[in-house]
C-alpha cells in the first residue's frame, strides 16, 4: 500500500490507466508499441517532435534503433564518445577523478536570487499546505556541473510521536525530544528504490547477462500464465507490463507464500498495449536479477553501485545506529496502512518492502540528498564518478531513452520518467529524467542544462491521508529552472512572459502602415511550455480589436533550416536556445493600418521555463517602420503580462 497505490495519489490524473489498442491514429489515445522495433521507432518519433532540437539522427534516435538491432553491446560500440575514457568532456572529467563540491550561486552559473527562491518554496509548505503542513521538514538540494549551490535543512526530522485517525489529531514529541532536520537527514526513499534496481539490470546487459527484449520467463520459468510468458524485461522497466498495480505481499506470513501471490498474477491487459505504474514490475525484476546473479539486491546494491561511488549513506536495512539521523515517516495503524505497526522510523515504510525483509525491488532504499546528488553527478557524467564507472555512456543513454511513445504523456526510459512537469515542473524538458517517492522524496536531472534537485521531505509524517499531489516538487522545480538563466546576445533585458501556471499577457506594437508586401517583423525568441497547453502567438489586427494569426518562419541561432509556424503559434521545446523568428506582411496589409502584437497563454495546471522575445523590429526596403532600439519607439510598446527580464 505504501508504493504504488499510495504514490499514484500524487500522480495527475490519467496518468497508468490503461489504454486499449483499438482506437485510430490522431485520437490522442495510445496503443501497443509492437515490441522493439516499435521501441526503436518510438524512440526515435519522440526525439522528432519533442521541442523540435534540430535534425539529423541524434544520440537518442541512433540508441533507439541500434537497440532493435542488436541492445547494449552494439549499441555501445556504435555510439559517438562512447568508448570509455575516450568519450565526452564530462565523462573524462568524471574518470579524472573529479567530484561534487559545494560552491556558490555563480560559481555554478545560476542566479542567487531565484537560487535562494527554490528553499523558500521548499519552506512554504512547513505551513498549511492547505490545512495540514505538507511535510515536517525536508531536505533541498541543487547543484549544476560539478557545483552543489544549495543544500538546506528544513522543519523536523522527527516530530509526531502517535495519530489519532478518528478525529484527525496528532501526539506531538516533547519540544527536547524532537530532532530538526539536517542536511545529513537520512531518509526512506521509497520508490527512487526504482531507479537502483534499474541501474542494476543495465549493468547485467552490459555484461551480456539479460537482454531487454528477452521474454521474464526465460530468467523466471515461473513466471507464466494468463499471459505472463510474452512480458519483457523492457515492459518491467517501462511499467507496460499489463499487470496490475501491487499486490498484499504483506497478507502472506512466508517467502513461498509471497512467491506464490507473484506468480498467480495475470496480466489485467495484453502486454505492450497499456501504462500502469506498477510495483510489481520491480519485484519481479529483483527476482530476476537475484537468479541471473546469484546475490541478493541488498547486495547487488552495495558492489555494483554505492560502494564504487562512495555513496555510504545509501542501503537497504539501515542499523539501528542510524535511527536518530534518519526522518520518522508514518504512524501506521488501519484503515489506512495495511499493517499496524505505530511510528515507522528507521524501518522501511511501505508495507509490502517491509513484508519482503525490507529489501524489495520497488522500494527499501534509504539515503541521504549528498548521496542521490552523487548518482545524479554520475549519470549525468555517463555513468562515472570521481574516477569509478558503473555504467557506459550507452547505457546511460538507454535509461534515458523514451520507450513509452505509444502513451503521450508517460514518457519512461529503463526505470527512469522522463518530461513530467506534474512534478518536475518547469525544470521539464524532453531530456530530463528524474521519479519520486511516497514518502515525499523526488530527484529531477536536466542533461540540457547540466543541472539537479533533490527534494526529500517526510510528507508520510505523521499520516499519508495529510497530504496529496506534488505541490512542494512542482514550486521548487519552477523556482530552480529560472535559476539557470536565459542570456540574451546583447546582454541587456528581453520581454518575459513569466512561469505562473494559466498566465496570459499580450505585448502590443504600435499600429503601422507598411507601403509593399514587402515589409516584415522580425525578433528574437525562446520559448519553453507545456505542450499542448502554453504557446507564443503573433497576431495582426486591422483595428486593435478583432485579431487574427499571423504565419511566421523561425531558425535557429545555430543554424538550420527555416521552421514554419502556419498557425502563427509556436509551443513546447526549442531547445533551450534562440531563434530568429520572422513574419511577412503580406499583400493585405500594403498600404493599411495594422496592428501587431504577441501573445503567451497558458492553460493547464502546470507551466514551462516561460517564452522571451527580443529586439522586435518592422522593416520593409524603404526603411524601418518599428525597433525596439529606438526609444521613441519602445516607450510605444503596450505590455500586458510581460515584464522585461535580464535573466
Amino acid at each position: 500500500m505504501g508504493g504504488t497505490g499510495d504514490e499514484a495519489a500524487g500522480r495527475p490524473a490519467g496518468t497508468g490507466t490503461a489504454r486499449g489498442t483499438d482506437h485510430p491514429a490522431g485520437t490522442g489515445t495510445a496503443r501497443g508499441t509492437g515490441g522493439s522495433c516499435g521501441a526503436a521507432a518510438g524512440a526515435a518519433a519522440r526525439e522528432g517532435t519533442a521541442g523540435k532540437d534540430g535534425g539529423g539522427l541524434s544520440r537518442r534516435r541512433l540508441g533507439a534503433r541500434l537497440l532493435a538491432l542488436g541492445g547494449v553491446l552494439v549499441l555501445h560500440a556504435a555510439l559517438p564518445g562512447a568508448a570509455g575514457a575516450t568519450g565526452g568532456p564530462a565523462e573524462r572529467r568524471a574518470l579524472q577523478g573529479l567530484r561534487l563540491r559545494y560552491g556558490s550561486a555563480r560559481q555554478a552559473g545560476l542566479l542567487e536570487k531565484h537560487l535562494e527562491g527554490v528553499a523558500d518554496e521548499a519552506r512554504r509548505f512547513l505551513g498549511p499546505s492547505p490545512e495540514h503542513p505538507y511535510y515536517a521538514g525536508a531536505v533541498v538540494l541543487a547543484g549544476r556541473g560539478r557545483t552543489i549551490a544549495l543544500h538546506r535543512a528544513l522543519g523536523d526530522a522527527v516530530r509526531y510521536s502517535d495519530y489519532d485517525g478518528r478525529t484527525d489529531r496528532v501526539r506531538e514529541f516533547p519540544a527536547a525530544e524532537r530532532i530538526a532536520m539536517a542536511e545529513d537527514t537520512v531518509f526512506d526513499l521509497a520508490s527512487l528504490t526504482k531507479l537502483f534496481t534499474s541501474i542494476l539490470a543495465v549493468q547485467q546487459m552490459e555484461r551480456g547477462r539479460l537482454e531487454l527484449e528477452a521474454p521474464v520467463r526465460r530468467y523466471l520459468p515461473e513466471f507464466t500464465g494468463g499471459g505472463k510468458e510474452i512480458i519483457t524485461v523492457r515492459q518491467l522497466l517501462t511499467h507496460t507490463s499489463g499487470l496490475r498495480s501491487w499486490a498484499p505481499f504483506y497478507q502472506e506470513s512466508t517467502r513461498e507464500g509471497q512467491l506464490r501471490l507473484l506468480w498467480s498474477v495475470r496480466p489485467q491487459e495484453t502486454p505492450g498495449t497499456v501504462y500502469r505504474y506498477s510495483d510489481l514490475n520491480l519485484i519481479t525484476l529483483q527476482l530476476l536479477l537475484e537468479r541471473i546473479t546469484a546475490r541478493t539486491l541488498d547486495v547487488l546494491l552495495h558492489d555494483e553501485i554505492t560502494a564504487p561511488l562512495g555513496m555510504h549513506r545509501t542501503r537497504y536495512n539501515p542499523p539501528l545506529s542510524w535511527r536518530r539521523v534518519t526522518a520518522a515517516t508514518e504512524v501506521q495503524r488501519p484503515p489506512w496502512s495495511g499493517l499496524d505497526r505505530g511510528l515507522v522510523w528507521g524501518e522501511v515504510h511501505d508495507e509490502n518492502a517491509y513484508a519482503l525483509g525490507g529489501v524489495a525491488g520497488h522500494a527499501g532504499v534509504f539515503g541521504t540528498a549528498w548521496d542521490l546528488a552523487v548518482l545524479a553527478r554520475t549519470l549525468l557524467d555517463g555513468g562515472a564518478y570521481a574516477g569509478r564507472r558503473i555504467l557506459r555512456p550507452a547505457s546511460v543513454e538507454l535509461l534515458f531513452t523514451d520507450y513509452n511513445t505509444a502513451f503521450p504523456g508517460d514518457d519512461h526510459g529503463l526505470g527512469f520518467e522522463l518530461y513530467q512537469h506534474w512534478y518536475m515542473g518547469a525544470m521539464a524538458t524532453p531530456h530530463s529524467a528524474g521519479h519520486t517517492g511516497f514518502t515525499g522524496t523526488s530527484l529531477v536531472l536536466d542533461p540540457s542544462t547540466d543541472s539537479f534537485l533533490i527534494l526529500l521531505g517526510n510528507s508520510v509524517h505523521p499520516v499519508r491521508t495529510w497530504r496529496a499531489g506534488s505541490a512542494p516538487r512542482v514550486a521548487v522545480g519552477n523556482r530552480f529552472a529560472r535559476a539557470v538563466p536565459v542570456r540574451t546576445r546583447h546582454g541587456g533585458a528581453a520581454w518575459f512572459s513569466g512561469t505562473a501556471p494559466g498566465g496570459s499577457g499580450t505585448l502590443t506594437l504600435p499600429p503601422l502602415t507598411p507601403a509593399t508586401d514587402a515589409a516584415r517583423l522580425r525578433c528574437a525568441v525562446w520559448w519553453d511550455t507545456v505542450p499542448g497547453e502554453g504557446a507564443l502567438h503573433l497576431e495582426a489586427s486591422p483595428d486593435g480589436e478583432t485579431w487574427q494569426a499571423l504565419p511566421f518562419s523561425t531558425v535557429r541561432s545555430t543554424g538550420g533550416a527555416p521552421e514554419p509556424w502556419p498557425r502563427g503559434s509556436a509551443g513546447g521545446w526549442s531547445g533551450r536556445v534562440w531563434h530568429r523568428l520572422e513574419a511577412p506582411l503580406t499583400a493585405a496589409w500594403a498600404g493599411r493600418e495594422v496592428h501587431l502584437r504577441f501573445r503567451h497563454s497558458s492553460t493547464g495546471r502546470y507551466a514551462g521555463r516561460g517564452i522571451y522575445v527580443d529586439v522586435v523590429r518592422v522593416a520593409e526596403p524603404a526603411g524601418l517602420l518599428f525597433t525596439e532600439d529606438r526609444p521613441a519607439d519602445a516607450t510605444r510598446l503596450r505590455a500586458t503580462g510581460w515584464t522585461r527580464s535580464p535573466d
